[in-house]
């Protein structure tokens, strides 16, 4: 997503109050997004996470984040929020220093108020340091609060307001390191539902196995490749094949075509995101709120996180969704699902600052 998009959201924001400043400090990616001067918003998108450095000539020590560092530091850059949280002290400590870097070589205000996109996770101490690493840093002067991820990410899937916080809806958070399913209730959330069985992270795994069992053990790729092979080919509408190239031991190189590997993980994963849907979180649901749960129902279901960026994700999810349960379910997503909880989060940074 471009910084000139999304401006309308931001244009009626004043620059010279406190400036309505969104966060998602996520397990893959942390987004900002922020009005500038123009009243266009500005949107920080860079991996999260850093790696130090000796400076040559000084002896102080540098950091690096995002991209830089995992570019030239890949022996030691840490990816600290890989479980989702920060869970302990040494985490939470690189979690702020991370996040100070960001704010500052990207002029993110001070002077604002600052909304914070919280997964639905039970464990009390890695939210508490995420709230910790938000409130002491250099921006939210004004405000800092948070509201669930999941909800967050459905606003910019409803309008151009926050239309979103007054449905009765269902959100399902297609993230790297949990699924998340959730009730809204005029933004009152209902039944939350996490589960790291199945993730974006593990379909990186799959993946990487599944090409070295196609090439028949002539080819193993890390984790991050798997990534970058998911992100780039997986597509339910128009996939196609591609071919990649690995240099050998020795000398030489070795190219390769995928055919199945990619999309064979991606299907599994949206038959086993479907299963949990209809038969663990909508059981539950209905158990504790069956007013509730018929009412969602009869809306379409909200779809964000970055595995939803997946082209003919949404219906694939639908159709199998109606197989499941036999009723009609219809499915939306964000125009950009991976920035959807940080934009959401900054249209209510913005009505909070009004």
């Amino acid at each position: 997503m471009s910084e000139d998009d999304e401006t309308d959201d931001a244009a009626d924001s004043s620059t010279d109050g406190p400036v309505p400043v969104g966060v998602k400090l996520g397990s893959t990616r942390t987004v900002i997004a922020y009005p500038d001067g123009d009243g266009d918003l500005e949107i920080v998108n860079t991996l999260t996470c850093m790696a130090t450095y000796e400076d040559a000539l000084t002896g102080e020590e540098q950091v690096l984040y995002g991209e830089e560092a995992a570019r030239e530091y890949p022996d030691r850059v840490e990816f600290m929020l890989r479980s989702g949280l920060p869970e302990d002290d040494d985490r939470a400590e690189l979690t702020s220093t991370f996040f100070e870097e960001v704010i500052e070589a990207n002029g993110v205000p001070e002077d604002s108020t600052v909304v914070y996109a919280i997964p639905t996770i039970d464990n009390e101490a890695g939210l508490q340091n995420l709230e910790t690493v938000i409130e002491n840093s250099s921006i939210g002067t004004e405000l800092v609060e948070s509201y669930p991820e999941s909800l967050c990410g459905t606003i910019p899937a409803f309008g151009e307001d926050l239309e979103a916080i007054n449905e009765i809806l269902l959100a399902v958070n297609l993230g790297s390191t949990n699924l998340e399913a959730s009730a809204y209730r005029r933004g009152e959330q209902l039944a939350p539902y996490t589960t790291g069985a199945v993730t974006g992270n593990e379909v990186d795994r799959v993946i990487a196995n599944y090409v070295e069992e196609e090439t028949q053990g002539r080819v193993n790729i890390d984790v991050q490749t798997a990534r970058e092979y998911k992100e780039e080919h997986a597509d339910f509408e128009d996939y196609e094949p591609f071919t990649d190239v690995i240099q050998q031991p020795g000398g030489g190189a070795h190219e390769f075509t995928i055919e199945r590997s990619v999309m064979d993980a991606v299907d599994e994963y949206v038959d086993e995101v479907v299963d949990e849907f209809a038969n663990t979180f909508l059981p539950e649901l209905a158990n504790e709120h069956m007013k509730v749960y018929n009412l969602a129902l009869e809306k379409p279901v909200v779809l964000t996180g970055g595995m939803a960026c997946i082209p003919g994700i949404v219906d694939e999810f639908a159709e199998r969704a109606s197989d499941e349960l036999n009723r009609d379910i219809e499915a939306v997503a964000p125009d950009e699902p991976a920035l959807a909880a940080t934009l959401g989060a900054q249209r209510i940074a913005d009505r909070l600052s009004d």
